[in-house]
């Protein structure tokens, strides 16, 4: 059978072919971003009664209004930012509710800016719907934000940029002052703003998650796009949201509901548990845990040689590999998997061109034991 043009414009994950490179040599996985920590016990059996009360049929595409109230009131909690359940789209996940909002608001065509190192699916949903990725650079160690960057990528197709935020993979978590002027850019050019906020409860030292529902320049032309696979470790139960405005999350919504009718109903109470039960020393507490697992892991970096750029937020770290054996990032990643057994994702997985050759990202969402496993080996490299 003849495939479709849209088959070809996805690029095979390079964190999903390091996780099986990994795994045929039996290694530690610091490539893929799953959360290995223990799912809090309120979210576990939240879901388990839910099932047991049979809440086990189809819910609203829009998601249960109990959970869609649940995640409005957690802005306030967190924020300090009013918004109505209306405003919540609940979907399969935070990737779920990026392409039901790209579908939403993007038509073929349409140039939408993405800053690297970016996030290869942000990426791969814009090019299999017919948008044009553009590109501003972020540069490490610092990657500061670069206005006369952002302003030399603008033409008169532009409708649209993506902010991580804190950034997978660079860990850069953006300031107020950064958010305003992107939201300035954005207002000057009638431009929409995808803010992807998943990390938001993992930030280190000083750092200081600010929404873009925070930014009086952005409030109305932003889809915040969060979940619950990382902070409470349920990446295989596939939940995510979307915060729009009202006119927005109804036209996403119909392709909610085409493309996946709704997020798993039993599974949406455990999330809404956790929301309503698990009390500001868990959030604390991850943050403070896994401050400790990056700088445990890029202590080892360091004494590997290798150049780590310190995140202040999520729990990736991209590292400049240069002196590691190889003539490109693939290679660099392979000696260093076949030399450690811990497998990192090759740098160009981030860039559109060659700037990540001598890169790589690692995961550091470890359990402990595995973590310092995995640096004792790191440090073989030196």
């Amino acid at each position: 059978m003849r495939l479709s043009e849209r088959s070809g414009t996805i690029e095979q994950s390079h964190i999903r072919s390091m996780t099986r490179a990994c795994n045929a040599l039996g290694g530690i996985n610091m490539a893929q971003g799953v959360c290995d920590l223990d799912v809090p016990r309120e979210v576990i059996e939240g879901a388990y009664a839910a099932m047991n009360e049979g809440i086990n049929i189809y819910t609203p595409t829009e998601g249960l209004p109990r959970l869609r109230n649940a995640i409005s009131m957690k802005m306030k909690r967190f924020y300090d930012v009013e918004i109505v359940p209306e405003q919540v789209l609940v979907s399969d996940g935070a990737t779920g509710a990026f392409y039901t909002a790209c579908m939403a608001l993007l038509n073929p065509g349409d140039e939408v800016i993405l800053f690297e190192p970016y996030y290869g699916y942000h990426r791969s949903t814009l090019t299999s719907l017919g948008a044009i990725p553009t590109y501003v650079r972020l540069e490490a160690p610092e990657w500061k934000l670069d206005m006369g960057a952002l302003e030399a990528v603008i033409s008169s197709k532009t409708s649209a940029m993506v902010i991580c935020n804190p950034a997978n993979p660079s860990g850069k978590v953006y300031t107020r002052e950064e958010l305003e002027m992107i939201g300035a850019f954005a207002e000057k050019h009638d431009l929409i703003v995808f803010a992807d906020e998943m990390y938001e409860h993992f930030l280190y030292g000083d750092a200081v998650h600010i929404t873009a529902l925070d930014i009086p320049s952005l409030k109305d032309r932003c889809v915040v796009l969060s979940g619950f696979s990382k902070v409470f470790s349920i990446t295989g139960w596939r939940l995510g949201y979307a915060i729009a405005p009202v006119s927005v999350i109804e036209a996403m919504a119909q392709l909610n509901d085409l493309i996946y009718v709704c997020a798993p109903a039993p599974l949406q109470i455990g999330a809404t548990v956790g929301l309503e039960e698990l009390g500001d020393s868990y959030y604390s507490e991850l943050a403070r845990i896994h401050e400790h697992k990056r700088d445990l892991f890029c202590g080892a970096l360091h004494d590997a040689g290798l150049i780590p750029s310190i995140p202040g937020g999520a729990y990736y770290v991209m590292t400049d590999v240069s002196t590691v054996a190889g003539s490109d990032d693939f290679a660099k990643a392979m000696e260093i998997l076949e030399r450690t057994g811990v497998a990192s994702v090759p740098g160009r997985a981030f860039y559109h061109d060659d700037a990540g050759k001598n890169m790589v990202r690692f995961c550091y969402s470890k359990p402990l034991d595995v973590l310092e496993e995995a640096a004792e080996r790191i440090r073989k490299l030196r």
